[in-house]
């Protein structure tokens, strides 16, 4: 029996209602970096420093999403979804990150908020995918509260311009935005620090639970706000207790840290030991805990792959000088999986212990949407192995909920092909593909699939 075939035997179990969806990201897919008003963010330095990203590409021109919205638009109505996660980007709208609102930027989601509802296509919108305005991080950047406070101001505005829009995310990959960004230094502002790593993990669920609390404020009737997550299972790669304990420690920095403050309202009992050496926390206050955990009407959960997890020695020996991202671990590749065209593993099981480990351990656990899952490759137009991936995890979703888990939708990442961060343009997820010399779009044989699937579930 074919993925496909599995997939299609479980479908079943999706329930009425189910959201359908796909997503993208502002500074991916938008460019028009310094058009009406915009201001740099820190990806759009980050993009200028030798070596930082593949092929020394930016997020400009990305997609000309900017300019050609509305073929986007009927790109995402053919595909027959019933919801469309984007991201608003903070330096369009503040291009000093805070003070003078640049109502052009504004004006933008507006028109795009106002199409999407003419296709009766539902906007999720998510506060932060990663772009942060490059002056709050020359004023320090998420390792400073303030940044939380403008994030805060931010959303507000946000959600204050956007009437129409049901669901609000927050922020999307914490542990990117705080340990890849200021810890590993892959992302930008491509820092590699220990104490302002873990402040800045920090002060991004304190900039969500002020966030939240602003929304909560100002909420119209029905408006949902919750939080997503990516979630990577921490395996060992032995049956070693070495390498148990390292499947621990990096469970710790990828999920834990995250999960626990905001679903159950403390921080992991074993952070100070992992952290301990390099940061006395002397960042958190009282009441920051009651604020991060204020309850979430929904989790957004974004699962690529599970992490296979071994002990090693510390890169830098010296607890004063190592990065929050060097805590005695590296990953290695198993036996068995397959692989993406990008060299990813193939393990659709851990999504459907991702989403039942999160039920097991957090009674109370709000409804789930799967916000991100994707396959990435090398841009084939013919992509099998797209379809193929999407149908597995698609019936790991439908696993989960078979288990008891309350999954409310999947949303596939990602629309188009688009710029993938540190990797550049050689890295697709998109259903559709993007001729980055013409901004031509031709639908992918797993756009077509998606769209008679989604038509098979009514």
């Amino acid at each position: 029996m074919t993925a496909t075939e599995e997939h299609v035997a479980a479908a079943g179990t999706f329930p009425a209602g189910f959201v359908w969806g796909v997503a993208t990201s502002a500074y991916q897919i938008e460019g028009a970096v310094d058009v009406d008003g915009r201001g740099p963010s820190i990806w759009d330095t980050f993009a200028k420093v030798p070596g930082a990203v593949a092929a020394g590409e930016s997020g400009d021109p990305a997609c000309d999403h900017y300019h050609r919205w509305p073929q986007d638009v009927e790109l995402l109505a053919g595909l027959g979804v019933g919801a469309y996660r984007l991201s608003v980007a903070w330096p369009r709208v503040f291009p000093e990150g805070g003070g003078r609102v640049n109502q052009r930027g504004l004006d933008f989601y507006r028109r795009l908020v106002d199409a999407l509802h003419e296709q009766d296509i539902v906007p999720f919108v998510t506060l932060y995918h990663w772009d942060l305005p490059q002056a709050l991080e020359d004023g320090g950047g998420w390792r400073d509260r303030d940044t939380a406070e403008r994030f805060a101001d931010y959303a507000a505005t946000v959600h204050e311009a956007l009437d129409g829009v049901p669901y609000w995310i927050t922020l999307n990959e914490p542990y990117c935005s705080s340990i890849v960004g200021y810890a590993e230094g892959r992302h930008a502002p491509g820092a590699r620090e220990g104490h302002g790593a873990l402040a800045a993990a920090h002060h991004l669920l304190v900039g969500h639970g002020l966030a939240t609390g602003r929304l909560r404020e100002r909420a119209r009737e029905g408006e949902q706000i919750g939080v997503t997550l990516n979630m990577s299972p921490g395996v060992p790669a032995s049956p070693s207790a070495e390498d148990a304990a390292a499947a621990r420690r990096m469970d710790l920095m990828v999920n834990r840290q995250f999960t626990e403050p905001l679903l159950g309202g403390a921080y992991p009992e074993d952070l100070p030991e992992v952290y301990g050496e390099i940061s006395d926390f002397s960042f958190r206050r009282d009441g920051d805990l009651e604020l991060i955990s204020a309850p979430l009407d929904f989790l957004g959960v974004n699962y690529y792959y599970p992490i296979h997890a071994a002990a090693a020695p510390y890169a830098q020996p010296d607890p004063a000088l190592r990065s929050a991202h060097d805590i005695g671990v590296r990953t290695v590749m198993p036996d068995g999986p397959r692989t993406s065209g990008l060299g990813w593993r193939i393990e659709p099981r851990g999504l459907r212990d991702t989403l039942t480990g999160l039920a097991a351990r957090f009674p109370g656990l709000p409804p789930v949407f799967v916000t991100e899952n994707g396959y990435g490759d090398r841009g084939e137009i013919d992509d099998a192995g797209r379809i193929d991936y999407l149908a597995e995890h698609l019936a790991a979703t439908g696993a989960a909920i078979a288990d008891g888990v309350d999954v409310r939708g999947y949303f596939c990442w990602s629309l188009i092909d688009n710029f993938e961060w540190a990797r550049g343009y050689d890295a697709r997820f998109g259903l559709v593909h993007v001729d980055y010399a013409t901004q031509a779009r031709t639908p992918k044989a797993s756009y077509h699939w998606y769209r008679d699937f989604i038509g098979d579930q009514g």
